[in-house]
């Protein structure tokens, strides 16, 4: 790959991150600019809250099968691969264990009250919390 190539892949990543950072500023100000209250998302937004839990079930399955697997692996030869799956693993389980507070904030625009908001930040909290490399398994 040439030095140029390097520099345009460099700009048109800096491109997508200036995108990707911008999107929430304009999509809350779509939000916020509409003249009535999106009150009557607040419910199914909760919903899908509840729902966004579930996706943490075949998450979890296959952190617990790499969690096996590195356990399995300790003192060998497939130890760092074990542990680089094991962190790839627990990576993509971090994001199902955050939709629940992720879809929350989004209900705070639709008006949803703090009780049901509360939940679905408890909810992500106990998800990330399985995700916990336990003890035993450095030793």
């Amino acid at each position: 790959m040439t030095r140029g190539e390097v520099r345009r892949r460099l700009a048109l990543a800096w491109w997508r991150q200036l995108a990707l950072t911008l999107a929430p500023l304009l999509l809350l100000n779509l939000l916020f600019g509409a003249e009535r209250p999106l009150s009557v998302l607040a419910m199914p937004l909760f919903i899908a809250g509840l729902a966004a839990m579930f996706v943490s079930l075949p998450l979890f399955h296959a952190y617990k099968r790499a969690l096996i697997a590195t356990e399995k692996a300790l003192d060998s030869e497939q130890e760092p691969a074990a542990w680089l799956a094991l962190a790839n693993r627990r990576r993509l389980a971090f994001l199902g264990a955050g939709l629940p507070a992720w879809i929350a904030a989004c209900a705070v625009f639709a008006g949803l009250e703090a009780i049901p908001l509360l939940l679905l930040a408890l909810s992500s909290v106990v998800l990330l919390y399985l995700y916990r490399i336990p003890r035993q398994l450095g030793r």
